[in-house]
């Protein structure tokens, strides 16, 4: 499919608007809503060519992540907004503004712009709620905030650890131990929620059906274990048999993380393992709880880390 120009987007009854379309999450939301037929606008960066990650299904819209003039021409032709745009790897809180700060605040002066009363969904991170752990963290928490200054119909989701197919951040865990071997990161009584990626998209399209429930509301949900994972449990979920543990010290990702940012500089590459991102890892608990979101809008997650894993391998 060409990409649209924007003078001549049409809206159906039903038009989302995602932003993050080539994203591990957003490619599976695309995909989902244009199965449910929803008619998507699916932004992609400016150029001549479609992109072939984008279902042909969807509509895709060439704009930057700030420019607000063809941004408030998009949501005039939107019934609904999802936000999955975001920069999860960066060496300074500038790396992190572009897509977790500053978009946001362009997507929002859009829609004001447009006086739009479309629902919108941002989609955030359980680390917003820990800011000062690091820049990441402080960037989703500071996109958040910048929703509460307004009358907007704005809800948040805050997923933990996403993980299924198209991940590059879990998936390496994940194989490891798969093969037999943990690599545990954090304090042995750690305590961690997750959320498989279908589950996480299905609570997206349930947003959709109600979004005036969730109005100016953040929800933390996970795949419904209670009290979430301690890394035992995730070897048994993941392999099932007996596997071996390797403890990584704190003064060893520490060490590793400090290298990461010296050569990342040198290099000019966006580190994934930071200091701030060690900060992360050590947290004693990232925990959710789906109740609020589940009697908003009657989502339930169907598949804990056990289900979830045997998707991933054994598709």
């Amino acid at each position: 499919m060409a990409i649209r120009s924007l003078p001549d987007l049409q809206a159906s009854t039903s038009t989302v608007f995602v932003t993050g379309a080539t994203g591990f999450i957003g490619q599976r939301l695309v995909s989902a809503l244009s199965e449910q037929g929803i008619h998507v606008l699916a932004m992609v960066r400016p150029g001549n060519k479609p992109d072939s990650r984008i279902p042909k299904t969807c509509e895709q819209v060439a704009v930057g992540l700030t420019e607000v003039d063809k941004l408030a021409d998009i949501v005039t032709a939107c019934s609904a907004v999802i936000y999955c745009a975001g920069s999860v790897r960066g060496r300074n809180a500038a790396d992190f503004s572009g897509a977790n700060i500053n978009g946001i605040k362009a997507l929002l002066e859009a829609m004001e712009r447009s006086n739009s009363a479309v629902p919108l969904l941002l989609l955030s991170s359980l680390a917003a709620s820990r800011p000062e752990l690091s820049d990441y963290a402080y960037s989703k928490y500071a996109g958040e905030q910048l929703l509460r200054g307004t009358a907007l119909n704005w809800t948040v989701l805050r997923p933990p650890a996403v993980y299924g197919p198209g991940d590059r951040e879990m998936l390496p865990i994940l194989k490891m131990i798969r093969r037999g071997v943990l690599v545990r990161t954090g304090p042995a009584d750690q305590r961690l929620s997750l959320l498989h990626v279908d589950d996480l998209v299905s609570a997206m399209t349930a947003w959709l059906s109600a979004p005036q429930n969730c109005r100016h509301t953040i929800y933390a949900i996970d795949d419904g274990t209670p009290g979430g994972y301690d890394w035992k449990a995730m070897g048994e979920a993941v392999n099932g048999k007996n596997i071996k543990v390797l403890a990584v010290p704190g003064f060893i990702l520490a060490g590793v993380a400090r290298l990461n940012l010296l050569f990342s500089g040198l290099l000019g590459y966006a580190p994934m393992l930071s200091p701030g991102k060690v900060r992360e890892l050590v947290h004693a608990k990232w925990l959710c709880d789906n109740r609020g979101f589940t009697e908003a809008t009657g989502w339930q997650p169907k598949l804990d880390l056990r289900q979830g894993a045997r998707k991933l391998f054994e598709a």
